[in-house]
């Protein structure tokens, strides 16, 4: 008989539990035509069930060699089947948009066994909105973006701390300052899918795919 393989994985990998649930139903023969709405219910719940910080989405971009990037944001609104984040234009994130408009955004809520994946192109939505999202920020936020550095190399914890302390004293000096390069960004979606995770991997997955003429429509999807 045959010696049993071994099991070479790393050991802080071995025994994990996943999907163990229970987890809510999710009724398929009941969606709305289009995938915004769903979303909100979804949302609605993940508040009321006090889930973790909802909002916290990881969005995926695109750079110029065609390699793909991601990151975890905050999602900032939802109007229709248009979903809201904000960056700097001059960040990794902003710079890749400017380039590829293609951007993915991905939500995973453990406690519900619930993800949603959304794709679509992204808009920007001007300097206007840009300076209205950047004053709703917090004092140290607003200072952070300021510097208008995100993502480029550090020399020191000094020099961080020595720009903060002249962004916040130049914030104090004029509260309606806003970052030139700070944006909020529209992802226009023209796919999604709801994923009800099942202990037994007998998932519920449903997609919407924008049709002619702006119509949607959906389905679903094996496990």
């Amino acid at each position: 008989m045959s010696e049993a393989k071994k099991d070479n994985r790393n050991p802080l990998f071995k025994g994990l539990k996943s999907l163990e649930g229970p987890f809510g139903s999710f009724d398929t023969l009941k969606l709305p035509e289009k995938p915004g709405e769903l979303f909100l219910d979804w949302f609605a719940e993940a508040l009321r069930e006090e889930i973790t910080e909802p909002h916290a989405v990881t969005l995926s971009t695109v750079d110029e060699e065609g390699r793909p990037d991601s990151r975890t944001l905050i999602l900032k609104d939802v109007q229709g089947e248009t979903f809201f984040f904000a960056s700097g234009t001059e960040s990794r994130k902003g710079l890749q948009l400017r380039h590829h408009r293609g951007a993915a955004m991905n939500l995973y809520w453990p406690a519900l066994g619930r993800q949603i994946r959304l794709r679509g192109t992204v808009a920007d939505t001007g300097a206007d909105e840009g300076a209205e999202d950047f004053r709703r920020r917090s004092l140290e936020a607003r200072a952070v973006a300021l510097t208008g550095k995100q993502s480029r190399p550090l020399g020191s914890e000094e020099e961080l701390e020595t720009e903060l302390a002249e962004c916040r004293e130049k914030l104090k000096e004029d509260p309606n300052l806003a970052s030139p390069s700070w944006r909020l960004y529209a992802l226009e979606i023209d796919e999604a899918e709801f994923w009800q995770a099942d202990p037994g991997r007998k998932h519920a997955r449903v997609q919407y795919r924008r049709g002619g003429e702006g119509e949607w429509e959906h389905g679903l999807l094996w496990p």
